[in-house]
């Protein structure tokens, strides 16, 4: 039986990246007409088959799709079981159109020394999915030799050249601190390690955007830490630090945070929200992680997902969808942590 010809194959010998291969074949942007004309020629005269003639021939036999998901192990410590939950989304989704998911967890080893995920060897996923911005040089190097369909969820390339799914983090946070502004307080803080991950950046910026409209400044001795910035964890090597003169309220960049906080401020003797008001985001509550209902903002995990499978799939199947950069809304549940000031 000959061997299946891959993208690298094409690509290696057009001369190109494989990435610019998976782009003229899916006539996605980022390609000249001429080239994408020559890349689809060489492709033919090879035998290579499309993603949409491997789909027919699957549905012809009633074959479902696999899709490998991966996730950094920097993402699920102790506390931080969101991108599980995000995972069970998912799978769930993935179930609900007939397909299945296989899931590798990569170790922070692996990622910093550029070992390529279990899934790719193996070639057992017919399309894949990345949970969470993975380290640059380890992310530039998998788009180099991945040549089945990816989607990134929750995060997108800085160029917005991949196909992602994303929550509304940046309007999400600027709602989610008017809120705040709109129950009396304007003293507010941010908790979150700025520049860690994409969301948590995003979800920064939405806070000073509605901090610049009421008139007010970021006061960086109430932008606080909720993680090692080097490492990214908040179970190890790390210490939460309050400033010496407390604002009237926080918005948290995720739920772990918020609970974190109130724990903490209940432990030097503040109560919430009597003394400070404080608000999350994610609306995934760990529970028995601190005695207060958090007032959070949503992310709709159910509705990221089922766009990512729907993706996926027409991804694969050649069928018209959404290219590059799918953003979902969520809103704001109302809960026990934060009270109106006069």
């Amino acid at each position: 039986m000959a061997k299946a010809v891959k993208m690298a194959d094409i690509a290696k010998v057009m001369g190109v990246s494989t990435v610019t291969v998976s782009k003229a074949l899916s006539n996605q942007k980022g390609v000249s007409e001429e080239l994408r004309a020559r890349i689809k020629s060489k492709a033919e005269e090879m035998g290579y088959k499309t993603a949409s003639a491997l789909y027919r021939e699957r549905a012809r036999m009633n074959v479902s799709y696999t899709f490998g998901v991966i996730v950094s192990d920097r993402f699920l410590d102790k506390y931080e079981s969101f991108y599980w939950r995000m995972y069970q989304e998912v799978a769930t989704a993935a179930v609900q159109k007939g397909c299945f998911t296989m899931l590798e967890v990569l170790q922070a080893e692996d990622e910093e020394t550029l070992v390529m995920p279990k899934l790719l060897h193996e070639k057992k996923a017919e399309g894949l999915v990345i949970i969470g911005r993975l380290r640059q040089e380890y992310l530039d190097r998998l788009m180099e030799q991945v040549d089945i369909p990816i989607i990134f969820l929750d995060f997108a390339d800085r160029n917005g050249t991949y196909d992602a799914v994303i929550s509304n983090s940046y309007f999400g946070m600027y709602v989610m601190t008017n809120y705040l502004f709109d129950m009396g307080h304007k003293d507010i803080g941010f908790v979150g390690s700025v520049f860690v991950t994409d969301s948590i950046t995003d979800r920064y910026f939405g806070y000073v955007k509605s901090l610049c409209e009421h008139g007010m400044e970021v006061n960086k001795e109430w932008v606080l830490d909720d993680r090692n910035p080097q490492t990214g964890r908040s179970d190890v090597g790390f210490e939460w630090k309050l400033p010496a003169k407390m604002p009237t309220a926080f918005v948290c960049n995720n739920d772990v945070a918020a609970a974190m906080l109130v724990n903490k401020l209940e432990q030097e003797g503040y109560r919430v929200p009597q003394d400070i008001s404080v608000a999350g985001y994610d609306n995934y509550q760990p529970p028995g992680l601190c005695d207060v209902r958090v007032t959070t903002y949503e992310v709709d995990m159910q509705e990221m997902a089922k766009r990512t499978i729907k993706n996926m799939i027409r991804k694969i199947s050649g069928e018209p969808y959404k290219q590059g950069v799918t953003i979902v809304n969520g809103r704001i549940i109302y809960k026990d942590s934060v009270r109106k000031i006069l």
